[in-house]
């Protein structure tokens, strides 16, 4: 039986010759910027079309195209399956779709680029690359000592790909890792797990804390006051979750207090970061722009993940990161 696929025109224009490759049985459909529906270069009611499989790409987010192309998705009659470039599912969007009785894969093309990102920013904390750069310049013969991530302890809070990226490369590096997930499941790059309950008492022996879960009622400004009052003094932390996991007059007070040495964030509370927002001026934050998932690859593995999930489902295998409805807010 034909599946109907529908896709956004810079996506389909990008990928046809790789997907006509496969020789599915499909029948496409495009949708483009301004939440247009086609169907051979005719423009069809969303609201009388059943599609069995939908791909949102990441060039729907380049294009500055999210909130038409949402739009439509929820004015279609039916989506079987939606795959989406986002890791995160807390745009209130899913949920809707959820309520459609639409299934949903979520990305995990991001998880290289973020993971490498991660240890990046902490490699660039613990080694002393701008006084060797001034040493350089002053052409001065000094040794400069540095931190290893060697027997650091990492505590990873969420296990989905970002986080299982996270743990393999520092365990590669000799360190150990505490994780908080959904069940308590250790593996050969886990020695430690727990739940969100656990978190607490993690953080006490933690040399660095990253942020990696999902937002959603119980992980919604876990990282408050309490929390930081039970971190290792002169950890660091980084969140590549999102902004609302962490009260940030509190990450401000542990900073200010020197409970935390550093703290690396690349979300935020408000997208774009407000230019009067304090956390632009503190000495010990860093500031980057949501950015942490934009490495060389992201995109070649976007697609990927699309050309391994379309087959499976025109198929009836199994998706790859389809995503239980419960955990969709």
């Amino acid at each position: 039986m034909t599946k109907t696929v529908a896709l956004y025109t810079t996506a389909y224009d990008d990928i046809r010759p790789r997907l006509e490759a496969l020789r599915l049985d499909i029948a496409v459909l495009i949708f483009d910027k301004d939440g247009k529906l086609y169907r051979d270069g005719a423009e069809i009611r969303p609201e009388e079309t059943a599609v069995d499989y939908v791909w949102l790409s990441n060039f729907i987010s380049r294009d500055r195209a999210q909130q038409p192309v949402f739009e439509l998705m929820l004015r279609m009659q039916s989506i079987d399956v939606l795959q989406t470039f986002n890791a995160g599912l807390d745009d209130p969007f899913y949920g809707k779709l959820k309520q459609k009785g639409t299934r949903v894969c979520n990305s995990s093309a991001q998880a290289v680029a973020i993971s490498e990102y991660i240890v990046g920013q902490v490699l660039n904390l613990y080694q002393p690359f701008e006084q060797q750069r001034q040493q350089q310049e002053a052409r001065t013969w000094q040794i400069t000592p540095f931190r290893e991530i060697w027997r650091t302890n990492w505590l990873i809070v969420g296990f989905g790909p970002i986080g299982q990226e996270v743990a393999k490369k520092v365990k590669a590096f000799g360190a150990s890792t505490a994780v908080v997930r959904r069940s308590p499941q250790t593996s050969d790059i886990v020695d430690k797990a727990g739940t969100l309950a656990d978190a607490k008492g993690f953080a006490g022996e933690a040399d660095v804390i990253v942020l990696a879960c999902p937002l959603n009622a119980e992980t919604r400004g876990f990282a408050n006051a309490d929390f930081f009052a039970g971190v290792k003094e002169g950890a660091i932390l980084l969140n590549v979750g999102r902004g609302l996991l962490i009260d940030d007059s509190a990450l401000m007070a542990a900073l200010d207090q020197g409970r935390l040495a550093n703290a690396v964030l690349d979300v935020f509370h408000t997208e774009p970061l407000p230019a009067d927002d304090p956390l632009w001026a503190h000495p010990k934050v860093r500031v980057t722009p949501h950015t942490s998932f934009a490495g060389g690859g992201g995109v070649t593995r976007w697609k990927e993940l699309f050309l391994d999930n379309l087959p499976r489902h025109v198929q009836g295998q199994p998706l790859v990161n389809e995503v239980n409805p419960n955990d969709i807010p």
